[in-house]
């Protein structure tokens, strides 16, 4: 589908990478409204593909890729920005998604971002959010693959958000290998999800909510077995869940079972659904629970369209981070400011884009490079690296996330280059060139209080040279011009050149 040179009118397009199927939803924005123009399914077992070193094998990344190359035919011409692409639990965890994401670039032409559980939590809210406006105060679970999602949310905002790392297909492997179908199993599976949500179930029911709905294949295929067994208002109860467990077990074997309104490509993982959700509603103590038809994929929908800016979250996520850790902001503003000005003056020479996120991601990376000193001063740009790796960033995915780590961790010191993580969204020597521009913004920023020098920043066969048009501008700034002395010998040391003038 080609776009459409109407500029009120825009085809967009959302892909869920999920432990067990590949979803995609394409729609078109008109004007501020978002109208649903088709739905993509393809059952992929990513999941099933991890072995016990948490290594895909080749077939199911043959399987993932056959499935993007299908996707590709129906995204042919859309534009870059107007397709988002995330992967959840299994390529969160496997140890080679790198060569996934590094074979999915040969396929499908647009990025994939690997998000972390707290923010797969928090785009299936805005999903389901959108979706289902008739209450103000929901739980939302959704049962994936791989992780299970729990969100209590007020309107379009949520409260409490929790990924666990159980899931229907995580859960068939442990506790129904066998292809049992036994009260002993399903025991054990509903006891073990259990004790998972042990520690955070006292939150949930302390928070409450209004009503409770469920999203995604799970609890979809719950409630259309449900409806086929008579209950023809699909809600899903906690009598009801029991004794879909009974009738489970009678078929003794997995692939026995024989249930209207189960699929054959959902059967293998029905049972453990099951469970995971019968443990959910105990551990709550839900009474009942509605099927939404939104989730993650919508959520990151209506995050592109005009109206949802992802960027004023982001930007929100940034400043209450900030504020947490007592930064600065005066200064880091100024660091921000300078960084941004030095960005601008290079980004051609570095063949950057001035639309590309990496923009942004060098201002948030300014806005908290000091959230360190809120542990201690000593390694700060440690303790500042390891709060934006583990912290939940509602608006980042996990590479944005690891970006910004990765600008506190280098901003001083020496620069011990073979720690630089890998990255698959953007090329390694983009990721080099801001944490050059956020050092040098950092230094002449060193003295804080004082007032900016109008400097200017140059590149000509990879020789950085810093000048200003105030004669004599080193001569008078002396502690300026120790650091850069200082800061060329770090950069001399990796191989790079600085010079001043």
């Amino acid at each position: 589908m080609s776009q459409t040179k109407d500029s009120s009118i825009k085809d967009i397009a959302a892909i869920d990478l999920g432990s067990n199927s590949f979803h995609m939803v394409v729609a078109k924005v008109v004007d501020q409204d978002l109208q649903l123009v088709s739905r993509h399914k393809q059952r992929v077992r990513l999941a099933s593909g991890l072995d016990a070193q948490h290594n895909l094998d080749n077939a199911s990344i043959e399987r993932g890729l056959e499935c993007l190359a299908m996707f590709a035919e129906r995204l042919q011409g859309f534009e870059p920005e107007n397709v988002r692409i995330a992967a959840t639990h299994t390529l969160r965890i496997a140890n080679n998604t790198h060569i996934f994401l590094q074979r999915a670039r040969d396929v499908l032409p647009f990025a994939i971002e690997v998000i972390p559980g707290e923010e797969e939590a928090r785009l299936i809210y805005s999903g389901v959010a959108h979706t289902q406006t008739e209450s103000n105060s929901k739980l939302v679970v959704d049962i994936g693959g791989g992780s299970t999602e729990l969100i209590i949310g007020k309107a379009f905002d949520p409260v409490l958000l929790n990924s666990t790392q159980m899931g229907c297909v995580s859960y068939t492997a442990k506790f129904f290998a066998n292809g049992k179908l036994s009260t002993k199993n399903f025991s054990k599976a509903i006891l073990s999800a259990q004790q998972r949500l042990e520690a955070l179930s006292v939150r949930y029911k302390k928070q409450g909510w209004e009503v409770a709905l469920g999203s995604s294949g799970t609890v979809k295929a719950i409630k259309e077995v449900l409806i086929g067994l008579g209950y023809e208002d699909g809600l899903i109860t906690y009598k009801r869940l029991y004794k879909l467990i009974d009738i489970l077990c009678d078929f003794a074997l997995i692939e026995d079972i024989n249930l209207v309104g189960l699929t054959e490509e959902r059967k293998p993982v029905f049972a453990a659904g099951v469970a995971i959700l019968t443990a959910i509603f105990e551990s709550l103590k839900i009474s009942e629970m509605h099927f939404s038809t939104g989730a993650l994929r919508e959520g990151l929908l209506y995050e592109m369209e005009q109206g949802f800016q992802r960027s004023d979250i982001r930007m929100r996520t940034t400043e209450n981070l900030a504020a947490k850790h007592f930064v600065d902001l005066d200064h880091a503003a100024k660091v921000r400011g300078q960084a941004v000005e030095f960005l601008n003056q290079i980004h051609e020479p570095l063949n950057l884009k001035k639309k590309s996120d990496l923009f942004s991601l060098l201002e948030w990376g300014a806005l908290l490079h000091e959230v360190g000193l809120s542990i201690s001063y000593q390694a700060f740009h440690k303790h500042s690296s390891y709060i934006l790796a583990h912290t939940n960033m509602p608006g980042f995915n996990s590479e944005q996330q690891r970006i910004l780590a990765t600008l506190a961790r280098f901003q001083r010191k020496s620069l011990k280059l073979q720690e630089l993580p890998e990255f698959s969204l953007f090329k390694n020597r983009q990721i080099l060139a801001l944490i050059r521009i956020l050092r040098l913004a950092i230094i002449v920023n060193g003295q804080r209080n004082e007032e900016l020098l109008p400097l200017k920043l140059t590149i000509i066969d990879d020789v950085w040279t810093m000048s200003c048009e105030q004669e004599r501008w080193l001569e008078q700034n002396r502690l300026l011009f120790a650091d850069l002395q200082t800061e060329q010998h770090y950069w001399q040391a990796v191989g790079w050149q600085l010079r001043f003038d």
